[in-house]
């Protein structure tokens, strides 16, 4: 899963990245708000965490402009403004959830999930699709009752599929799960990936859509 912190206090945003990095997300930083709205605007993510005081141009101004531009996205409001006003105009303007400063890491990843589970129409933090069950909360995956141990880039690709499953995602997308925005992206290190995760779980479980790209559940046949 691949988050957007934008964030100016660069101690917080550091830490919030460690976090992140260690619950197996992907993470871009942006420490003001004309990167952060650009990054948002332009890169796909499963969700954001934006501060509302931002320099050059603040939370609820980028809010409004995402969501005026077709941003579904859903994003975490950061801020330390105790007034209820703020907390209402940030969620008003298309927030999705608010959590005020200080605040808990703990508190902050498990907030995040529940959103893109929402996002996704998923209610619980269990995916289950066929033979294969995952637990977002702990990365835990199960095929058939057996425990499959997955490196955490194999993870971020499984999570992506069955948080949609029967949708093709192709290379790029799925690349994009991986790589940040800085980083140069292979989409050649996503068939390794697949390759190895059909070792670990399943052959036929990730379905090649010739000229797409991969999917779970398709009706379309698998072309391994």
């Amino acid at each position: 899963m691949k988050i957007l912190v934008v964030e100016d206090e660069v101690a917080l945003s550091c830490q919030i990245q460690a976090e992140l990095f260690r619950e197996s997300f992907t993470v871009d930083l942006a420490d003001n708000g004309e990167d952060g709205c650009f990054l948002g605007s332009t890169e796909r993510y499963d969700a954001i965490v934006l501060d509302l005081g931002l320099p050059i141009k603040d939370g609820v101004t980028i809010l409004r402009e995402w969501r005026s531009e077709g941003v579904i996205t859903p994003v975490l409001i950061l801020t330390a403004r105790g007034a209820w006003q703020d907390r209402v105009e940030g969620l008003n303007s298309g927030g999705d959830d608010y959590l005020a400063k200080p605040f808990q890491m703990e508190e902050l990843v498990a907030r995040l999930r529940a959103l893109i589970r929402r996002s996704a129409g998923i209610a619980t933090a269990e995916l289950q699709f066929g033979p294969v069950s995952l637990n977002t909360e702990s990365g835990r995956v199960y095929h058939q009752n057996r425990s499959i141990e997955l490196t955490g880039n194999e993870l971020k690709l499984l999570i992506a599929m069955m948080l949609r499953p029967n949708k093709v995602h192709s290379k790029s997308e799925l690349a994009e799960k991986i790589y940040g925005y800085n980083e140069e992206r292979d989409s050649n290190t996503v068939e390794v990936y697949i390759a190895r995760l059909r070792q670990k779980i399943d052959r036929v479980f990730i379905r090649t859509i010739r000229g797409r790209g991969y999917t779970i559940g398709s009706a379309e046949c698998p072309d391994l």
